[in-house]
This record gives structure tokens, sequence and C-alpha cells, in this order.
């Protein structure tokens, strides 16, 4: 019996802070799956080895993890003061579907050194030494982000001594600032807070009620006080991927939170909507020993934060995440102001499973609304690999 042969599509293994994804020039897909619908998804989840009822990914590039079951697509910008646009696609490793519903804040840093690397980006753009500016807009959630990659003798320099916890080898630093990151479209208020509210009462039938900061920036976020779920913030992954029950609870809490910020109608939704809204447990801080055995001291973090991405602990922190934690601690009175000391602040540097990571966020207050110019921190980026990848035809 004749089998179709391999296809085979141009394509980059790129690690973007703490993530790792296939990154795509448009141009280079198969005709079909160069416009948004099945036949792009139906391919971007065979190049990850999605579905996989194993949960491995063995058949594919994914690594059977929410940071490593990604895909992005850059394609040069018709947008005024846009360089590229960038589109993320968040790959089910267990179920057969793709989530476009928000943006991968860590493949973000990426993103800029790839549009370079591949002629992407206008070379008089381009510096042969310095910095360049990339104009990304980010076409899940419509939003500008500015990434600042260094440039050497022509090239995008990669290696360097930024360190960044949950990466294990240093390399060259990637500042990127995203603007207006509270979303303007999502949630039924339309705004940074969707309920209007900066602290809401959760109710969660058969789990419980609990104080929540319900927020649109950079990501969609829940955010709880850990004390509330009988954690103390300083937990790492095992304490809450081990837990089956811990796990279905924070599920739970995800799907009514997103109706309570009118992401989703009802939580039967959710299942199909798991890469928003993010769920995260904040706490005021605290000392502790981070995953890779480095000691994290009291004086070194404003607070503590932990967050679900995909239905499990974060091994780190979601660069989007952290947007909505910069931003969420800059205004007074919120779940993650509170646990950093109150007041107003423009930066905030928090303790994850992994370690540490800081980033700022100014915010200001106008007719009773509070806006954030923009959220600003550092990653790092690598080529992995580059050539192609091949899937059955």
């Amino acid at each position: 019996m004749a089998f179709a042969a391999q296809i085979r599509i141009p394509a980059t293994y790129m690690r973007g802070g703490t993530s790792k994804g296939v990154f795509f020039r448009l141009q280079d897909l198969p005709a079909n799956a160069q416009a948004h619908g099945a036949e792009r998804d139906r391919l971007l989840m065979r190049v990850i080895g999605s579905p996989d009822p194993y949960g491995k990914q063995i058949d594919g590039m994914g690594g059977a993890t929410s940071s490593t079951s990604k895909t992005v697509i850059v394609s040069a910008s018709h947008r005024p003061d846009h360089d590229v646009d960038y589109l993320f696609g968040q790959v089910s490793i267990d179920s057969a579907f793709v989530d476009w519903s928000g943006n991968c804040g860590n493949l973000s840093a990426a993103v800029g050194p790839f549009a370079i690397s591949n002629g992407l980006v206008d070379p008089a753009r381009v510096p042969r030494d310095g910095i360049a500016t990339v104009r990304i807009w980010q076409a899940n959630i419509g939003k500008t982000i500015i990434a600042h990659v260094p440039m050497v003798a022509g090239a995008v320099q990669e290696t360097g001594d930024f360190e960044l916890d949950g990466v294990t080898f240093p390399a060259a630093e990637v500042q990127l600032e995203f603007l207006d990151p509270a979303d303007d479209a999502e949630g039924d208020g339309g705004a940074m807070f969707p309920t209007g509210n900066v602290v809401d009462t959760l109710e969660v039938p058969g789990v419980g009620s609990f104080d929540a900061t319900l927020i649109n920036a950079g990501i969609p976020t829940i955010f709880l006080n850990a004390a509330d779920l009988g954690y103390t913030g300083t937990e790492l992954q095992d304490a809450i991927n081990g837990d089956p029950q811990a796990l279905a609870r924070f599920e739970t809490i995800r799907a009514h939170g997103a109706v309570r910020m009118g992401l989703i109608d009802d939580v039967s939704e959710a299942a199909k909507r798991q890469h928003t809204p993010k769920v995260a447990f904040v706490a005021p801080p605290a000392g502790y020993t981070a995953s890779s055995g480095k000691v994290v001291a009291l004086g070194d973090v404003d607070l503590l934060v932990r967050a679900m991405s995909m239905g499990k602990l974060h091994h780190a922190m979601m660069g989007t995440a952290a947007v909505a934690i910069g931003t969420a601690a800059a205004i007074p009175g919120t779940l993650v102001n509170l646990a950093a000391g109150g007041g107003k602040r423009q930066a905030v540097r928090f303790g994850h499973p992994s370690g540490t990571l800081r980033v700022g966020a100014e915010a200001t207050q106008i007719d009773g609304s509070w806006t954030v110019r923009k959220a600003i921190m550092s990653r790092s980026a690598r080529v992995l690999m580059e050539g192609w990848v091949r899937v059955p035809g």
C-alpha cells in the first residue's frame, strides 16, 4: 500500500526565555496553512506531535510540557510603525486543538532575533553593531511589543552573560517592552479589571470562596492568596503537579474565574480555552530553595508567585504572566500589590519555582480608571536548530 511521502517545511527551533517552540515564516507554510483554520491547526499539531494520549509527544517536536508545546508564525507587517506580525499557537498535548487565545511572553523574546535572521526586518533598520529595535505586532491579542536585540558584525548576538532563572546557561540579554499591556478587548468590562474591582470575591461551587484579583494585562490572569489555598507560596512543581486533587481544584477555579472575567459564557467552555486565563497565587516574601538548588533569601524578593499553565504548575514564570504581575503590583490594593507590601511601585522582583524575576510597570489613574503605558522585562533567546521540519503528507 502506498502512502504519501513526508513534506518538509523550513523552520527554526528556538528557545525564548524559559520556553521553546518551532518558528515559521508565514510564507514558508504550505498554502492551505497560511490562513487561520483547521488545516493550519492540523499541521502545527502534527509538527509538535499532538494529540498524544501518552502525553510524551515522541513523534514530534514538542517536549510534553506547556513550556515546550508551542508554535510561532512570523511575517513582515503591513501595519504602520511595525516590522513584523507575530502569531502564537499553544498546542495542546493530549487533545486535538491549538489555543490561539493569548500570547507567549517568553517566546516574544525570540521573535525579534528570528525576524532579523530571516530577512523579515528592513535591513536599513538593523545596525551592524549595537541594538536593533524590532517593532512587533502581537496578533493574538492586538498589542505592540518592542524588542531590543543586540547585534555584532551584522548578526544577532545570541551568546552573553545574562542569566535567567529557569534557564541553565547564560546568553545575550533581549529587553522587551510590552506597550499598553492591559487588554482592552477581552472581558465583559472591556478593561484592565473586567469586573471594575481590584479585588473580588470569587465563588467557586464545591471548592470555596476566595479573594481574587482578576486582571487583563499581558494575559488574562486570576490572582489568589496562597494562604487561602493552603499554600505558602514557596511550593515547587512536585508539590502541586503530584497532587491530582489540587490540579482539579485549580482547573475548577480557572473555569469559574474565566466566566467571571467574561472570557467564556459557561464553565464547560474552559476545556477548549486552556491557555487563558492563567491562575496564580501570591504570598509575602520568604526564603526558599529553588528547583535548581539556588537559595532565594528573604531579601531577594518583594513577594512570591506561583502560576499554573495548561493545567500544571509552571517551572518558572510565563512571560505574559510576569507582565500581569508587574502591572498588578503597580496598582495599590490588588492582591499582588498587597503581597508586596502595598503602596505605589514601579518595579517588583518576585520569587518563582526556579528563582527570581524582575519586571517593571508604571500605573496611572485617570478618571478613576487605571492605565499602564508599558511593562518592561529582560529575557534571552537562542537558535537551537534550523532547517526543515518534516510531517507526513
